[in-house]
């Protein structure tokens, strides 16, 4: 890929104040780094849509027609889309973003300049802040407790008991499972956790390969308000019951006394 060295004498266009785009977004999601380069280059002046981003001070993507490269840390996941560089629209997508993404970057527009010299003209600065996603569930006891493992780059799932101070490991992506109720899906992309017990409350972490959260659930196990009223009005019934037999029995018995006398 032709990065911008060598023989090409590169100048910088920013302004004096830059206010960068805040952008916040949760692992595993797609997210888009705005960018218009018609609010700062006249169309009549690009002969060829080139375009830079930037993570300071880095080149991390750069497109230049149906040329493109990008840094390798990415692993393909970023993307802007040619077929809107004609309207101006020369936003990043980042696909299945990861905390690691989180930082400053900067996009340029390149044109040509005079003497085959190239200028790097400054478009938009955006901070993005990537955070793991967090979340709340609860059971009734029996139930299945589906885990979202969000991204291929989820690598464990570990567990805090309500009633310990220590994470156990319940499943690792390249072993065997190493909970027999744990079952992973036929695509690799969720995990179920069979036959909820009590003692399955707490809190679920899933991480990547460098240990990073992926996403945090808090789990708990409970009966629900509706199943305790049914309990109780069941209890209540049978207890009716049995105070309708007892008194059906001493009238009777009142009866044959009565009788007797």
């Amino acid at each position: 890929m032709w990065l911008l060295t060598g023989c090409f004498v590169c100048s910088f266009a920013r302004p004096s104040a830059v206010y960068p785009v805040t952008v916040v977004s949760t692992v595993g999601s797609e997210v888009v780094l705005p960018c218009c380069w018609k609010s700062q280059l006249d169309e009549a002046s690009i002969s060829a849509h080139h375009i830079q981003w930037v993570a300071p001070p880095n080149t991390v993507f750069e497109q230049r027609g149906e040329e493109k490269w990008q840094a390798k840390e990415f692993g393909g996941r970023l993307q802007v889309l040619e077929e809107k560089l004609g309207s101006g629209d020369c936003s990043l997508v980042i696909k299945d973003v990861q905390i690691r993404d989180t930082g400053k970057y900067e996009s340029f527009m390149v044109v040509e300049a005079v003497q085959s010299k190239r200028t790097r003209v400054f478009l938009q600065s955006v901070k993005l802040s990537v955070t793991d996603n967090k979340s709340w569930q609860s059971h009734r006891p029996g139930e299945d407790f589906v885990i979202d493992l969000r991204t291929p780059y989820s690598m464990t799932l570990v567990y805090l008991s309500k009633n310990s101070s220590e994470w156990s490991l319940l499943w690792m992506r390249e072993n065997e499972q190493t909970s027999e109720r744990l079952e992973q899906s036929l695509w690799g992309d969720k995990l179920t956790l069979k036959n909820l017990k009590y003692s399955d409350e707490g809190i679920y972490k899933v991480l990547d390969e460098q240990g990073v959260s992926v996403s945090t659930i808090k789990l708990s196990v409970e009966e629900k308000e509706h199943d305790k009223l049914k309990t109780s009005q069941t209890g209540g019934t049978a207890q009716s019951s049995c105070s309708s037999v007892f008194i059906s029995t001493l009238l009777l018995c009142s009866v044959m006394i009565l009788h007797l006398v």
